[in-house]
């Protein structure tokens, strides 16, 4: 979505202008933002048919103010058989650059290839999965009608960023990027959204590291809530949950600050939401685990976007963490976290499960010396 830095209508407040230049937009309605495009555009604007290419000639000569014998010539100079560098009769290779090119952006390319080629990196699993993902998912359509996305719905660009759980935050890459419809509801945004304080498991197990654990974090504390804009949506859709936003309204109550409302998370659909594109919200979980969220971008649906409704919420990227290892070995991911341990090297420390259980107990698995053990999860584990 782009916001026009002077806006056409300054009294209307359904389209975003910029609130700071190049930084965030000021407050406007999802809803209303997308009705202003759909009253403003054709419906050929945003349909998900193929224009046969005669009518697109047409439309565009008229929309050009052109006549007949200019569209001929521009469909002449403009053909991909002038762009051709190879025999017709030969397949070329899309990856190989011709090295006698004349083109600005063929050269381009071929400097950028040679670039990579002196790096000598190949790519890695992850940059494999993400292209992958972005080749299954680019224009896909659905078998099935009724989970096709409808013409004319809005999708959104979230930036979700990790928790800043430290004294000096250096995360500014966002740990994962979704695209969500205007339909889905923020309960669907939360389920979407991968933090390892969900896969906690409470307890310590020294004594019986062999016992699975009942539940992870996320079974056990539910409650959760999104900011927006002075509304905390809240997620009460178990029995467990609680109103973990009430300490914070009360806190400004008493500090004379505006006052803020509240709505359902599982009720409002992000087509309902005000927001500023570009400006950091809050995700709160787990009881005091913020994300900030930023809505980067807010535009129509086309025909080269993923229409299948049931792929959505879809993920783009996701930011790859170095994984922890094991203190003892160095090798393997560290599974285990002691504390008061005479036999590791500090205090706390980390153990792959095979170094753990080696050095904690003996053949029979009974506890060797006085220590407590904690199961832990690394942040690598959504890698």
């Amino acid at each position: 979505m782009m916001a026009s830095k002077h806006s056409t209508d300054p009294n209307n407040t359904n389209i975003p202008d910029y609130e700071y230049a190049d930084v965030n937009t000021s407050v406007f309605h999802i809803g209303s933002f997308r009705n202003e495009w759909l009253n403003r555009l054709k419906p050929c604007n945003f349909s998900f048919q193929q224009q046969d290419e005669e009518t697109f000639h047409a439309n565009f000569a008229e929309e050009m103010n052109v006549g007949a014998e200019t569209m001929t010539e521009l469909k002449s100079i403009c053909s991909l058989d002038s762009l051709r560098c190879h025999p017709e009769d030969e397949q070329p290779d899309t990856d190989v650059v011709p090295p006698d090119t004349t083109l600005r952006t063929l050269a381009q390319r071929k400097k950028r290839q040679d670039y990579k080629a002196s790096l000598k990196i190949s790519k890695n699993r992850h940059d494999l999965y993400a292209d992958e993902l972005e080749r299954l998912t680019f224009g896909r359509k659905s078998q099935a009608a009724d989970d096709m996305v409808p013409e004319g719905e809005v999708i959104l660009t979230i930036n979700v960023y990790y928790p800043a759980v430290f004294e000096k935050f250096t995360y500014v890459r966002p740990h994962m990027t979704l695209l969500m419809t205007g339909s889905h509801s923020l309960t669907d945004l939360r389920d979407a959204i991968c933090c390892v304080s969900d896969l906690q498991v409470c307890g310590e197990f020294s004594n019986t590291p062999n016992m699975a654990p009942d539940f992870i974090s996320k079974d056990h504390y539910k409650s959760a809530f999104f900011f927006f804009e002075g509304v905390f949506y809240n997620d009460m859709r178990f029995p467990e949950c609680q109103d973990i936003s009430m300490t914070t309204i009360e806190w400004a109550k008493a500090c004379n600050f505006p006052s803020y409302t509240q709505a359902k998370m599982e009720e409002t659909q992000l087509v309902d939401l005000k927001v500023k594109v570009g400006f950091p919200y809050l995700y709160c979980h787990q009881g005091d685990c913020e994300h900030l969220v930023i809505i980067t971008d807010v535009r129509l649906s086309h025909k080269n976007d993923c229409l299948d409704k049931k792929l959505y919420p879809l993920l783009t990227h996701k930011h790859r963490v170095l994984t922890q290892k094991c203190a003892v070995c160095h090798v393997y991911i560290g599974r285990w976290f002691t504390t008061n341990d005479q036999f590791a090297p500090s205090d706390p420390c980390l153990f792959c499960d095979k170094c753990f259980r080696m050095l904690h107990y003996d053949t029979e698995g009974n506890k060797l010396g006085d220590f407590l053990a904690y199961p832990y999860v690394d942040r690598g584990a959504f890698n």
